[in-house]
């Protein structure tokens, strides 16, 4: 793909002042949210799911959540975990930018590994994950049990910055990304795509009992 299609499909969906506050307070604390490309496939994913129930892993300055907010239900709650609590405050701020009631976004300060075994087995129509690379296969385990049958995970920098394609590269971290696209593409319980937007999303649905 020539960078000019690319670029014309990044921006396809065009984002508005709240997105881009977000973004802007994300460089002022160091934090690399998820692109508008990326962005606009999980607000898809989350319509066509009609999810009421979703959980992120890294809050950031809420871009990734409100793209979401705004596919989902009426009702819907997002469940978003990060270590940085001043980063969801942050957070906060775009929500309310965006005229997202408080009830309809759970923050939960802490680590993914501990917070994520609190919550309720197979309750989430979407998981989406943009945490710690090195924790990707950890949080896919929990992400199965998280999970409806039909609900979908969905990992950001699938692709991290063309080195996983790169057999050369051998880093902890894309070696782990690595990882994660084989254990997700041999899974047997999931439908996957690697879908090239942004830094790669990865995406896998979890199949009903009885699918074939």
């Amino acid at each position: 793909m020539k960078p000019a299609s690319w670029n014309h499909a990044e921006q396809f969906v065009a984002e508005d002042d709240v997105l881009r506050a977000a973004r802007a307070r994300a460089d002022e604390v160091g934090v690399t949210p998820i692109g508008a490309g990326g962005g606009a496939a999980l607000r898809f994913l989350a319509a066509v799911l009609d999810a009421r129930t979703v959980v992120e892993i890294g809050t950031g300055t809420g871009v990734s959540g409100l793209w979401m907010l705004r596919g989902m239900r009426p009702d819907g709650v997002l469940t978003t975990v990060d270590i940085e609590a001043e980063h969801q405050r942050l957070a906060k701020e775009t929500f309310a930018d965006a005229g997202i009631p408080p009830q309809r976004a759970r923050t939960i300060s802490g680590a993914a590994l501990d917070v994520l075994p609190r919550l309720t087995d197979g309750h989430y129509d979407l998981v989406f994950c943009d945490g710690d690379k090195r924790e990707y296969s950890a949080y896919l385990r929990e992400a199965l049990r998280l999970l409806r049958p039909g609900g979908v995970v969905a990992f950001d920098n699938a692709l991290w910055h063309d080195r996983v394609a790169d057999a050369a590269q051998r880093d902890e971290e894309t070696v782990a990304i690595r990882e994660l696209g084989r254990q997700v593409a041999e899974h047997e319980s999931l439908v996957p795509v690697l879908l090239p937007v942004g830094d790669g999303l990865l995406l896998a649905k979890k199949e009903w009992a009885g699918e074939d």
